[in-house]
């Protein structure tokens, strides 16, 4: 890892960058599912649903949500039978996904602290590493998927739901002009934070495009890597196995 890293369209050090992703995710916890509603139109549950079903959670199966905080991933985990470990850097993500969890009737997840670089858990305990629109955040991604590599089992399965690169003519430029301009307004409006939400804007402009990310799980060890594009890649699930 280079010794400076993004932070949006910013380049700082990458000492930095864990401390300035988790006040940016503090900010927006509370507010962080109605955004994503009115930022998608709602479609960001279809794309988690969608993501679930590739996972194909099954009864017995321990899985590793990470970035998992406020548990929409993680209870439709659960709803398939699968013992889930909600796993995340922030604390009042978790404390909102534990508050959900409670009204929900989900009393078995385990919630738990966790830097996705240096994870706490054992070699080979997991079936399944599911992640989704967090790896970005990452400052070192590199190193998060070989973690995510190094707890899986034998034929364990790694599952990535992260914004991509549309390819396709027209609507990329309709959805840069969108997401530049009005996503910070909708996130002053509703969360009373326009910065947080640009930076979250900015990460995915960053962020890989899909080739390059599915070589860097392939570079961390896992095989029979997939990429699974939505929206001509707005939206991407990369899948990969570890043998």
């Amino acid at each position: 890892m280079s010794d400076t890293v993004s932070f949006g369209y910013e380049d700082i050090p990458a000492s930095e960058k864990t401390a300035r992703v988790g006040g940016v995710f503090s900010n927006v916890a509370a507010k962080y599912d109605l955004m994503n509603d009115a930022m998608s139109g709602g479609m960001h549950r279809l794309w988690k649903d969608r993501f679930v079903r590739r996972v194909c959670p099954r009864g017995g199966e321990q899985i590793l949500d990470m970035a998992g905080g406020t548990g929409d991933i993680a209870f439709r985990l659960a709803d398939g039978g699968a013992s889930v470990t909600v796993a995340d850097i922030n604390p009042q993500m978790l404390e909102v996904g534990m508050e959900r969890a409670a009204k929900r009737g989900y009393d078995g997840l385990v919630w738990t602290e966790a830097n996705a670089e240096v994870l706490q858990f054992p070699d080979r305990f997991f079936d399944a590493y599911t992640i989704a629109f967090g790896i970005r955040n990452v400052t070192d991604i590199p190193a998060a998927l070989k973690e995510a590599h190094r707890v899986l089992r034998r034929g364990g399965r790694f599952f990535c739901l992260e914004f991509s690169t549309t390819v396709w003519p027209g609507f990329a430029e309709a959805y840069d002009a969108y997401s530049h301009k009005l996503v910070p307004q909708l996130g002053k409006l509703l969360a009373g934070d326009a910065d947080s939400y640009r930076y979250l804007i900015e990460s995915i402009r960053r962020f890989p495009d899909m080739p390059t990310f599915e070589r860097m799980i392939k570079d961390a060890g896992f095989v029979q890597t997939k990429v699974e594009p939505m929206l001509g890649g707005l939206v991407a699930i990369h899948s990969g196995w570890r043998i």
